[in-house]
């Protein structure tokens, strides 16, 4: 079954989708872990990374509901997949002989399968007053999932490693991981509508709300690496960056609104390219296209969108 899915998804995501994502994904998660493994506290990062992937992804899980009522003892069949998925994360860090970390990259991926469905822990009779403004959905319901245990643990992290520049840059890639996560999966229809707004005015809006709330949550992160030996300069730069990445996964999620495939495999993409930008000639290129075809394809969805449910109404 879970080969027969497999099959559905990537027929639903394109081979041409396919053939742009593969190869930058391997390159990206090549290079990324060719400079972690040697470094002595760089390499325990890949442990952690990893679980925060699995755990965003197993708690977005739509079958797991399916799964609970079918099969008693599904969680031991998930525990397996998720540690066969980061065996071969373990392989690279058993060659450079980091023993503690690869054998932490098998176990605790593995316990992700005990997380809940996202939605199973949100309770509406209980449900404890949002940080964040309504509007800004993903913000609410995203780090309900998951993000407001995450925050907190990767700022302990980064303060700890506040002396290298890995210790913060690491934090700011697993935090753009989980904003990644909540930026997704396209909202109803309906919450479209009742914006009630042009598409360029909507999207001025959504970027707005993102890209600060974005920048409240990472300046911590900003200010331990203006305070370490990236100093202030190389701060503002990262946080430029970081910025715009954050934008352009907002602007992934409307130029390929509703079909939630093609919205993660893209964003998948453009933070692929970012993470490798300095791997190839052609990366920075190919990101700078990025930002204007998704700029224009965007407001085009949402252009059509907006339009169809007009007409039906």
């Amino acid at each position: 079954m879970r080969v027969r899915l497999l099959g559905r998804l990537l027929r639903e995501i394109g081979a041409l989708r396919l053939a742009l994502l593969a190869p930058v994904l391997l390159t990206a998660g090549g290079r990324a872990l060719v400079l972690a493994a040697p470094h002595p506290q760089g390499q325990w990062a890949i442990p952690f990374l990893t679980f925060l992937t699995l755990a965003a992804a197993h708690r977005q899980r739509a079958d797991l509901r399916f799964l609970f009522i079918s099969a008693p003892y599904f969680r031991r069949w998930l525990a397996v997949e998720y540690l066969l998925l980061a065996l071969p994360l373990a392989a690279v860090l058993a060659v450079f002989k980091d023993w503690g970390a690869a054998l932490l990259t098998l176990v605790l991926p593995a316990t992700a399968a005990l997380l809940p469905a996202a939605r199973d822990s949100r309770g509406t009779q209980h449900r404890a007053r949002s940080l964040f403004r309504s509007e800004a959905f993903e913000w609410v319901s995203g780090l309900r999932g998951g993000g407001l245990w995450a925050w907190p643990v990767l700022l302990a992290g980064a303060v700890w490693q506040h002396g290298s520049p890995l210790g913060p840059g690491v934090a700011l890639v697993a935090w753009l991981l989980v904003l990644l996560a909540c930026y997704g999966t396209p909202e109803p229809v309906t919450m479209l509508v009742l914006a009630a707004r042009a598409p360029g005015q909507f999207l001025r809006r959504r970027l707005g709300l993102g890209v600060s709330y974005a920048a409240l949550t990472a300046s911590p992160f900003f200010w331990l690496l203006a305070t370490g030996p990236a100093g202030v300069g190389g701060a503002v730069a990262v946080a430029a960056f970081w910025l715009g990445l954050v934008a352009l996964l907002m602007l992934t999620k409307y130029a390929f609104y509703p079909n939630a495939s093609h919205i993660r495999t893209t964003q998948a993409l453009v933070v692929g390219v970012a993470l490798t930008l300095f791997a190839h000639p052609v990366y920075p290129v190919l990101l700078l296209v990025a930002v204007g075809g998704l700029i224009w394809q965007s407001r085009r969805r949402l252009r059509a969108v907006l339009g169809q449910t007009e007409n039906h109404a």
